[in-house]
């Protein structure tokens, strides 16, 4: 039996995730409490899988053995309280096309201010070096998209530029060794910002 895979939130995110869902073979329901894209419909129904818009169905969603979350969607909700009730195991889309990645080395962005300018140019100084690169997130398409179209089909491992990694500041502090050299998440990380308290690495 398929496992159940709810995506919740249908932008670029959601439904780069959902796609790539799809193709590892879980059985996937995306749902938005809002309308979904037209353009996001018919990548869905392209691949058959099934969504609801304007609005959550609790029976549909709590039957996950896994929930894809937008950032979007606060945690005070009566539907991420349900589902917290139930136990049911909440990831973000990143962390669920990491899983898939395979040999792609990852460039994240992060910081405070800078970071499309920073993505930017970090694209164009690795493609003009000849290298197979690629960029998403909040620039380009979603880093599960990313993930679906090139870590696999491509014998040349590409470099994913992944804009931002969602991290404020402050957050960092608490934690100074998921900034390492030695972190397995990231192959690099880069911090930009331009608040003097929190200077670029």
């Amino acid at each position: 039996m398929l496992k159940r895979l709810v995506i919740l939130g249908s932008g670029e995110s959601g439904t780069g995730a959902a796609l790539l869902g799809k193709a590892k073979g879980f059985d996937v329901f995306v749902s938005d409490s809002g309308a979904i894209k037209d353009v996001y419909k018919q990548e869905l129904d392209a691949q058959g899988i099934a969504w609801e818009e304007n609005g959550h169905t609790l029976d549909l969603i709590l039957n996950a053995d896994e929930i894809i979350k937008s950032p979007g969607i606060p945690e005070k909700t009566a539907l991420m309280q349900a589902v917290r009730a139930k136990g049911i195991n909440v990831i973000g889309e990143i962390e669920f096309g990491y899983r898939y990645a395979g040999k792609c080395s990852i460039v994240a962005i992060t910081g405070s201010n800078g970071k499309t300018t920073t993505t930017e140019l970090t694209y164009h100084l690795l493609k003009t070096a000849g290298l197979n690169v690629y960029k998403g997130g909040n620039v380009g398409n979603s880093f599960a998209r990313l993930v679906l179209e090139h870590s696999s089909v491509n014998p040349d491992p590409p470099i994913l530029i992944l804009h931002p990694l969602p991290l404020i500041p402050t957050s960092l502090i608490p934690h100074p060794s998921f900034m390492s050299s030695k972190s397995p998440v990231f192959n690099w990380m880069i911090f930009s910002s331009l608040d003097p308290k929190y200077p670029c690495c």
